[in-house]
């Protein structure tokens, strides 16, 4: 990495989800959705690009009318329901490379599903990787209820445990250990992995975010949660 390694910001806005029909540029509290995120990477100084990937005509002028760039529309190949977040990471790392001159060091990747990722978080996160100096950063959170120990298997007809037995009458907060999630609010990629086609490498280091930040949209149910939380709670 240079001396002074520049930093990459990507959204990724599809156009087909299925879970919540025109989510990227749904009403969300008076605002598209994708908005959310558009506000918190422009409100850090440490980006020295931001630009949205994005299949669809649509979002792509939503999102200059917020004041994002959107400097191409990406390819169908890496458009459709099984298209690998790699594949659309390299690409645009590629149109900014070529089309700026440089190398970008390090790809900051914030997904529009979590509106209540804050521009503090993604500096944290930026801190964290040039403190640690890992092959990634990746946010998460407690796992709470989706704790491992209580995933189950059905086997003939019967409840079996996936990891390990649960213990009987133990509240969730002494699960022993504590177990972590991704929220999908950051990521910190290094260039030289992902042109070998490798986001996380091998050191991981976790930024852990408080679950109230923490909401990722995939359905009707959290669109509500998400909601709620920007109405009547408190996640700053």
């Amino acid at each position: 990495m240079s001396d002074k390694p520049k930093l990459l910001g990507l959204i990724p806005a599809r156009g087909g989800s299925k879970g919540v029909p025109g989510k990227n540029i749904k009403d969300l509290n008076g605002k598209p959705l994708i908005s959310y995120t558009i506000d918190a990477a422009k409100s850090t100084d440490k980006l020295d690009r931001l630009i949205v990937s994005t299949d669809s005509e649509e979002i792509a002028t939503v999102c200059k009318e917020l004041g994002a760039e959107v400097p191409f529309i990406r390819p169908d190949h890496l458009a459709t329901d099984t298209a690998r977040a790699i594949g659309v990471i390299q690409h645009a790392l590629e149109f900014a490379e070529e089309q700026d001159g440089c190398v970008y060091d390090l790809v900051v990747y914030l997904e529009p599903p979590n509106p209540l990722r804050l521009s503090k978080d993604i500096d944290n996160c930026i801190d964290l990787f040039f403190e640690k100096n890992p092959d990634s950063v990746v946010s998460v959170q407690e796992a709470n209820q989706f704790h491992p120990i209580l995933m189950k298997k059905i086997e003939n007809g019967l409840l079996k445990p996936i990891w390990r037995n649960e213990p009987e009458g133990v509240p969730r907060q002494l699960y022993d250990p504590t177990a972590y999630m991704r929220n999908g609010a950051v990521y910190i990629f290094r260039r030289e992995h992902i042109k070998k086609g490798v986001m996380y490498g091998e050191d991981i280091v976790p930024y852990v975010m408080p679950i109230e930040r923490s909401v990722c949209i995939d359905d009707m149910m959290d669109w509500y949660v998400a909601e709620a939380w920007i109405k009547y709670g408190s996640y700053q």
